[in-house]
């Protein structure tokens, strides 16, 4: 063989070798536009740009984890952010889903803090001696509870909380109350106007709509009996999480709950180099997506790779055996 062609296959096998991956080019399904999710998303693809220039995540606007999982069965998305409460119902095949949802692979955690609170009139909490959910129940008084909109995991969530004490719509309606499904920042303002008693939602501990309810409004938190929070972690998959004592003007000791926590997902079918790069990417990258929002300082790669909701993606638990992040 000539000198040259030997210089010349060389050379092939050197550039082959250093073969560039392909550049990102995925689209993520999220939630509200200009919301936690979409500056995740906008975390994401900064991340992915610092590991390939050319890389785009595409962040699309939706109506959030329970549309997401859809949208993936659907192939409409390569990529989604669902809550861990949100993948437990569709793979059980529960409502709104009419059978078990089986594509999902799991890429990471992104959080894990977003507990369930229940505050509620201090006015009627002295009257009646209330301090926790149980209490709640046994004082079987005309109450409005206000839970989040029909369609959002925090809705299923209360509503199964407040049934593990007795409380159901049956009973607060025979009670003289009513059950208000309204969004977290409109259930501050029904509050404040005195037309709700009761707050629930599960976002992060002094979220700007719970700031509103503790300034604004008299206002305790109730405490959640323990065998509570081990029915919903079972449920929903959620996890035990302790609001701080202290975290709202009266509310001097900690408080058990359970927290939603979000994770990002792909479908079944996704090629396994993309689902790698892709979390390699936030795995050298994790400050883009930790510096999106004060709330997701406690973002770290133990997390990331702390998810078992669901089977991981092939290219996902590649990453993170290399980085030594999983056995």
């Amino acid at each position: 063989m000539k000198l040259s062609h030997i210089a010349l296959s060389i050379g092939l096998i050197f550039t082959s070798g250093l073969a560039h991956a392909e550049p990102l080019e995925l689209n993520l399904s999220g939630g509200n536009p200009g919301g936690l999710w979409s500056l995740l998303g906008a975390g994401m693809d900064r991340a992915a740009k610092k590991s390939d220039a050319s890389s785009v995540i595409t962040y699309q606007a939706t109506g959030g984890g329970l549309a997401n999982i859809g949208l993936l069965s659907k192939q409409k998305a390569d990529i989604a952010i669902v809550h861990n409460a949100e993948i437990k119902i569709a793979t059980a095949g529960e409502k709104p889903f009419k059978t078990p949802v089986t594509n999902m692979r799991g890429i990471g955690y992104i959080y894990n803090w977003a507990p369930m609170h229940f505050f509620l009139s201090k006015s009627i909490a002295d009257k009646y001696g209330i301090v926790s959910l149980d209490d709640l129940a046994k004082a079987k008084v005309a109450l409005r509870i206000g839970v989040n909109r029909a369609g959002n995991i925090t809705n299923n969530v209360a509503l199964f909380m407040l049934e593990q004490v007795g409380i159901t719509e049956k009973s607060v309606k025979a009670n003289g109350g009513v059950i208000v499904r309204a969004g977290a920042n409109d259930q501050a303002g029904l509050l404040q106007d005195g037309r709700i008693d009761v707050v629930t939602n599960g976002v992060f501990v002094l979220h700007s709509s719970f700031r509103a309810i503790d300034e604004k409004t008299d206002v305790i938190l109730l405490s959640i009996p323990e065998k509570v929070i081990a029915a919903t972690n079972e449920k929903f998959g959620t996890q035990t999480f302790t609001i701080p004592g202290g975290s709202y003007s009266k509310q001097p000791k900690e408080i058990n709950t359970s927290a939603l926590g979000a994770l990002l997902v792909t479908r079944k079918g996704m090629k396994e180099e993309v689902i790698y790069d892709l979390t390699k990417a936030l795995i050298d990258n994790i400050d883009e997506v930790r510096a999106v929002h004060k709330s997701m300082a406690k973002l770290n790669l133990e997390l990331l790779a702390s998810q078992r909701v669901l089977p991981f993606h092939p290219g996902a638990e590649r990453a993170f055996r290399e980085a030594g992040l999983i056995k």
